[in-house]
């Protein structure tokens, strides 16, 4: 179903009991609410949850920002290593503030709060800016961006900047099961035919490079969050594969450190995915994490909010 929130037609998905705890699942870059695996979401509706996932805007069945045009990706990346100020399409504030529109939309006034990877970087700033609004977080194979961090390989570098041969779907998905395979959980590799399948379900549904594009350079012009991670007082687990080549491990230690309380889970033979049999762990450690009890301010008040 479509919502509006902060101002833009918002596709969303809402599973589970209506009285249930409600959990809002973000995605990571270009990716849509169909990547959290509906085995997932039914474990979750099951131990109570009123389960939340939407796509982000310029993904999806959502908004775009079409209008704006395509980003010069080559150009952006040169002047992120020459530490040059990037303009973006938008921010990552900006998706935030879109997630807590949904919650909004629905008549939530807060939610248990997990994100993956980009999606990661919005819950970031959602905990952050909205504290009201996020009752406990969980962060997947994400970063706080800071500079000194180990980067992708060069090889999945390569990859993500890379195009399809060809614009037919069987091209594109061709495409997409070439980089997951660059990405992925080593010790949890995915059956091929059933990758395909998801992929083909995936771009039938929505193929929008442009707008990934767009959310690409909205990372890089967020710049280096640890500042801002030091805002977050919400009960918070950081979840991070040992083996992805994405956001090497070594990000998800130093979130962690950054964030007062947060725990730590590291996943051995994880890469950047989502895979089938680590689900009901991924389940029983939102839940776990959602039962923790909601930190204070030092001084025993609300935590406050980060500057805008």
């Amino acid at each position: 179903m479509r919502v509006t929130a902060n101002g833009l037609s918002i596709e969303v998905d809402d599973q589970g009991p209506r009285d249930g705890a409600p959990l809002l699942l973000i995605m990571g870059l270009g990716m849509q609410l169909t990547a959290w695996p509906q085995a997932l979401v039914d474990d979750l509706v099951a131990r109570g949850f009123r389960v939340v996932r939407l796509d982000n805007r310029d993904a999806g069945l959502s908004d775009g920002f079409d209008h704006l045009g395509v980003p010069s990706l080559p150009w952006a990346a040169l002047k992120h290593t020459l530490r040059l100020p990037i303009r973006a399409p938008y921010g990552i504030a900006d998706m935030a503030a879109d997630a807590a529109g949904v919650l909004d939309a629905l008549g939530l006034a807060s939610a248990h709060v997990c994100g993956a990877s980009l999606g990661g970087m919005i819950a970031q700033h959602l905990a952050a800016r909205h504290p009201a609004r996020v009752r406990s977080l969980v962060l997947m194979m994400t970063t706080t961006g800071a500079r000194h961090l180990p980067q992708a390989t060069p090889k999945v570098q390569r990859l993500l900047l890379s195009r399809p041969s060809g614009r037919d779907p069987q091209a594109v998905v061709a495409h997409l099961q070439r980089l997951l395979a660059a990405i992925g959980s080593p010790a949890y590799a995915p059956d091929p035919e059933e990758l395909r399948r998801r992929l083909q379900e995936t771009v039938q549904r929505a193929w929008r490079p442009a707008g990934t594009a767009r959310q690409l350079i909205a990372v890089a012009a967020d710049g280096d969050r640890t500042r801002l991670v030091q805002h977050i007082h919400a009960p918070t687990r950081v979840i991070h594969g040992d083996a992805d080549p994405l956001i090497p491990v070594a990000a998800g230690h130093d979130l962690a450190k950054h964030i007062r309380g947060a725990v730590l889970d590291v996943v051995h033979g994880m890469g950047h995915d989502l895979p089938a049999a680590l689900l009901p762990r991924f389940a029983e450690a939102i839940a776990v994490n959602a039962a923790r009890p909601a930190a204070l301010h030092p001084e025993g008040s609300p935590a406050p909010r980060a500057p805008s």
